[in-house]
């Protein structure tokens, strides 16, 4: 096949076929080349049949060879490398068994055009069902476990207009004249919906958060948008070559991205604002073998015969290699000379993985390609077992045994560990998880998650309550309000005023207020990348490299700048500032190797040695006697400082110092020892000297493992003169929003974190005396309504399904947008959202 017109190049068309074709004398299809002129696939055929094939084959892969009966069906699939099947076919049945002995069923009903398999016995002996309707349909599905999923086609058009799952929750599709989607309601009552102009082209797009996209279109003959327009009204055009290949993306703020493209449609360079560039070459096949940036660093890529990626050449020159099975699948890599290796199965599951030290990882399945077991490189043994419909019900790990429970709708509603109940899950209606809880060191403590009426989080409530008398000792919330263009732009700390982020475009950070006070400001360049942070009197300048890396941070105040330094392979070698300079050293591998500090008065280097798994081994600078090499099994039993123990689970139990060879031994090492619970969480810590203590401390996690509080008793001297533990802790408290720790709290200060938004990056600290919180304590409005709501105007406690609808209510007032359900159900209360709001403590 030959190009023969190209109006984008028709003054340089290609001197070879872009595909070309081999034919069996009787016109059968023998052998197919790229463009290169490789032969890229073979076909056999049978003798006697013509058109039968009998064999086929990939470039660089085994042959795979059929076999078939009187009628022409295939009975035999013939692997040399990998799973082979046999077909058994019957009147009303066919049976397939692989290499393995693994055996299918398939039971069909119907002829011609209308069979339809209506039965499938699994390889493990559990069976699913469908039924479909006269002409073919499917009507309903059952899992192994019998529960059956209901489908309703349009009787014109057969689309699905119904999905009605196990549990009785159901799903809706709505379609247009032309067959094309135009509503989707999930079971949660959350929909979606789509808009056509007259050629059938989306136009627009309305999410379930309310969130509205429209398309736009130039040319009548394409069904590509020239623009589109962002639920914040922001507009992206765009523009295409007559292949549909993208040439120029505009954002918002009308910065343009161009891409260029060779004679194949594939990409050969990206230019962003900036002067940022990355350019692209490919061989004759098409393979990608060369990645270049602005500034001509350079990353090579080999391939084998069968397309499989084997080498890649960094800038520096250093080579990272793969080796592949004849399936194509990996078995071998190598990196600065560590290898680290993978075996298969016949069905091509990763059986074994064997590290840089030589130590084993295995695997096992079972019929189904579920994973049941997993011994780890120290031998510690993990096993899973599950369901009919595959679900986790039963874990062990190391006779740690953990049990799953699920509703109607597979949502997970408990589990136990060693018999006793770990966690709970709760959900509302709609089935939106609300509430998840446990017992941590026989305290309750539960996280209530609160949303808006378009499914969006609006609170996160944290609590832990005394296990004899249930009393609330802490608890902790962070609120969250979305503005009318669906942006989080509003998040309100537990006791602080709210938080605003101010945007401009389709969301880009540009401020940042506390309550009504604006604290920082950013400029930002044609990439929408930071280059300037005003905060008060300071002022942040951050300026990046031709290739985009982080250049220099420089303050107003000099002692804090910073300048960034890295080597042609992106890895950073120096951090350099006026009282000193950080250098970096890497190993072939890109393991750090070393840290070199220098200041006025200071000159030292930090080596950081490793074996090839990466565990640390002893300084060899400072211990050139040592003779250790590796840890085979992951565990570093001993270092420069302490001897460690761990139990059968990995879990680091004892760290004691370690006294040198020649060293008379006094009594006197110190030992630390770690206790946990069934999670893996440490929850009691103890440090003696002497066989005496020296610090306790003990911690209580949330459902979620993050650590809510600390309590630790320190060596002191009491009334009579002796030293003993203190017989009153010292108690810590830590909230949290999502993974981000934002509040941690003693008896003297509560320090408080504001992130950048969807990051971990601190941006303020808030630091108050614990003594003032009382005077700034922000009441939600379920507490402020519990703590006047008694008949005698005393507290009372509402049922937790009430708080969460008054929780959601408070947030949409707060956010200036109450729904309809939440007027309707105050108005079958006898009340009004003004009443509510003059409830309502002051943000």
């Amino acid at each position: 096949m030959w190009l023969t017109h190209d109006p984008e190049y028709p003054e340089n068309l290609p001197a070879a076929p872009l595909v070309r074709y081999g034919w069996t004398p009787r016109g059968e299809l023998a052998v197919v080349y790229d463009r290169s002129g490789k032969q890229v696939r073979s076909f056999t055929y049978d003798d006697k049949y013509r058109g039968r094939m009998v064999a086929h084959r990939h470039t660089g892969r085994p042959e795979i060879r059929y076999r078939y009966d009187s009628d022409g069906r295939v009975t035999e699939q013939l692997n040399p490398a990998g799973l082979s099947y046999t077909y058994q076919y019957e009147k009303d049945h066919i049976t397939i068994t692989d290499s393995l002995d693994r055996r299918e069923v398939l039971h069909t009903q119907g002829e011609a055009g209308l069979k339809r398999v209506v039965k499938k016995e699994h390889a493990d002996g559990s069976v699913t069902q469908s039924q479909f309707d006269a002409v073919g349909r499917l009507r309903t599905q059952t899992d192994a476990a019998g529960r059956t999923t209901e489908y309703s086609p349009d009787v014109v058009t057969g689309l699905i207009t119904r999905i009605t799952t196990p549990d009785g929750r159901a799903s809706a599709f709505y379609y247009n004249h032309h067959s094309q989607l135009t509503s989707a309601t999930g079971p949660d009552g959350l929909e979606i919906r789509r808009e056509y102009d007259e050629l059938g082209r989306l136009i627009q797009e309305t999410a379930p958060d309310g969130d509205i996209t429209r398309y736009r279109y130039d040319n009548p003959h394409s069904d590509l948008p020239c623009a589109t327009d962002d639920a914040t009204g922001s507009r992206k055009t765009m523009t295409w070559s007559r292949y549909g290949q993208l040439l120029s993306f505009t954002d918002c703020s009308g910065y343009v991205t161009r891409y260029d493209h060779d004679r194949f449609g594939q990409m050969t360079a990206v230019h962003r604002e900036e002067g940022l560039s990355q350019y692209r070459a490919y061989d004759s096949r098409g393979q990608l073998i060369a990645v270049k940036d602005t500034q001509g660093h350079e990353t090579r890529y080999e391939y084998n015969a069968a397309g499989d990626l084997t080498t890649v050449i960094a800038p520096d020159g250093s080579r990272n290699g793969t080796q592949y099975d004849a399936w194509g699948k990996a078995i071998c890599t190598t990196q600065g000379g560590l290898t680290r290796s993978m075996e298969y199965d016949a069905a091509g599951r990763v059986i074994r993985l064997t590290s840089e030290n030589g130590s084993h990882t295995t695997f096992r399945y079972d019929v189904l390609d579920r994973l049941i077991q997993e011994t780890g490189f120290d031998g510690r043994t993990q096993r899973y077992h599950h369901d009919l419909t595959g679900k986790l019900i039963r874990s062990e790990d190391e006779g740690l045994v953990t049990h799953w429970y699920y509703d109607e709708a597979d949502r997970l509603t408990h589990r136990t560990v060693k018999g006793e109940t770990a966690e709970r899950w709760q959900y509302d209606e709609r089935g939106w998880l609300t509430d998840i809880s446990h017992i941590s060191e026989g305290h309750r403590v539960a996280v209530h998650y609160g949303y808006d009426s378009k499914g969006r989080l609006a609170s996160e409530h944290l609590t832990v309550h005394h296990p004899q008398t249930n009393e609330l000792l802490w608890q902790h919330e962070t609120r969250h309000a979305y503005n009318a263009q669906g942006l989080a732009n509003r998040c309100i700390p537990d006791s602080l005023p709210a938080v605003e982020w101010l945007t401009y475009g389709s969301g880009y950070l540009a401020g940042m207020k506390l309550g009504d006070t604006p604290l920082v400001e950013y400029t930002r360049d044609r990439l929408h990348r930071e280059t300037l942070r005003s905060f008060g009197r300071y002022e942040l300048t951050t300026a990046y490299t031709p290739a985009g890396q982080l250049q220099s941070q420089h303050l107003n105040s000099l002692l804090s700048d910073r300048d960034y330094t890295w080597n042609d392979n992106g890895e950073l070698i120096r951090i350099s500032s006026p009282r000193q300079t950080r250098s970096y050293s890497y190993s072939t591998t890109g393991r750090l190797t070393g840290v070199h500090t220098t200041a006025a008065n200071l000159d030292i280097r930090i080596p950081y040695a490793t074996d090839p798994a990466g565990n640390r081994l002893p300084d060899p600078e400072l211990h050139p006697d040592s003779t250790l090499s590796m840890w085979p099994d992951n565990r570093i039993a001993r270092d420069a400082h302490y001897l460690y123990r761990y139990d059968r689970h990995g879990r680091l139990t004892e760290k004691t110092d370690l006294i040198p060879e020649g060293v008379i031994r006094t009594d006197d090492e110190r030992t630390h020892r770690y206790h946990y619970d069934s999670q893996h969480r440490l929850v009691h810590y103890t440090r003696t000297q002497y066989e005496e203590p020296l610090v306790e401390s003990r911690y209580l996690y949330d459902p979620l493992g993050r650590r809510v509080a600390k309590r630790v008793w320190r060596r002191e001297r009491d009334l009579t003169g002796w030293m003993s533990l203190s017989r009153k802790p010292q108690v810590t408290w830590y909230g949290w929003d999502g993974d981000r720790l934002t509040t941690i709290q003693n008896d003297r200060t509560r320090i408080q974190t504001i992130y950048q938004p969807g990051s971990f990056t601190p941006l303020i600290r808030v630091e108050t005396a614990t003594g003032e919180l009382a005077k700034t304590q922000r009441r939600s409005l379920a507490d402020a309504l519990q703590q006047s709501g008694g008949e005698d105007g005393g507290s009372v406690v509402f049922p937790p399904v009430l708080v969460q609808m008054l929780d959601r209510l408070e947030s949409e007032i707060l956010a200036d947008r109450v729904s309809e359900e939440s007027r309707r159900w105050l108005a079958s209360c006898g009340l009004t959202v003004e009443q509510m709001q003059n409830q309502m403590d002051p943000v």
